[in-house]
């Protein structure tokens, strides 16, 4: 990733979620005095980045980072002999019981 690439996505970061168009990430990303002397200087870069899979462009012109999938742990038993008095039970719990979601009971 060149200096103009790194630029981009750093600004690109400020706004996850937002589509962002061109011509203002040539403004914001490389300053004003940039975009001033060279107001399509970003046009190329944005490009390459589409094509590398590092942002996604919508219909209108409009850039934004591509959104990474976070990957959930697996979820795990409190206990080896819970888990097999559970699955001795012949009963199932799947979604029963949502340990990650915290309490909301006082203390």
């Amino acid at each position: 990733m060149d200096a103009d690439e790194q630029d981009i996505c750093n600004y690109l970061k400020q706004w996850p979620k937002q589509f962002i168009s061109g011509r203002e990430i040539a403004k914001r990303a490389g300053g004003k005095h940039r975009a001033k002397d060279e107001p399509t200087w970003a046009t190329s870069p944005l490009l390459r980045m589409v094509e590398k899979q590092i942002i996604e462009a919508d219909r209108g012109g409009h850039f934004r980072l591509i959104q990474q999938k976070k990957k959930l742990p697996p979820k795990k038993w409190v206990s080896p002999q819970i888990k097999k008095l559970l699955e001795e039970s012949g009963k199932k719990f799947e979604g029963v019981i949502d340990v990650d979601t915290p309490d909301d009971s006082p203390s």
